[in-house]
């Protein structure tokens, strides 16, 4: 079987140049598109729990209100109570 004779055409119209266009860079912003997209997968499992986006975010919220105030309440104890006692 033979191959068909592919000739290469330009397709820019007369009027436009190929150096009018200046340096092409391929991906150009694709880090930034990276760096600025937020988007997360749920496992399977999880996703069963949480029916939209909604559910989730409200869930997260609560998570980081406890989060915040059990952080507060517990120090940690550096003996010297323990020192008095037995003193």
């Amino acid at each position: 079987m033979k191959k068909a004779n592919r000739k290469v055409t330009d397709e820019l119209r007369s009027e436009y140049k190929r150096s009018d266009f200046g340096n092409l860079v391929r991906g150009k912003y694709a880090a930034r598109v990276a760096t600025e997209t937020n988007i997360v997968v749920l496992e399977p499992e999880v996703a069963e729990a949480f029916p939209n986006d909604r559910a989730v975010n409200e869930a997260l919220r609560e998570l980081l209100d406890v989060a915040a105030t059990t952080a507060r309440l517990t120090r940690r104890s550096t003996g010297r109570a323990r020192h008095r006692r037995a003193g």
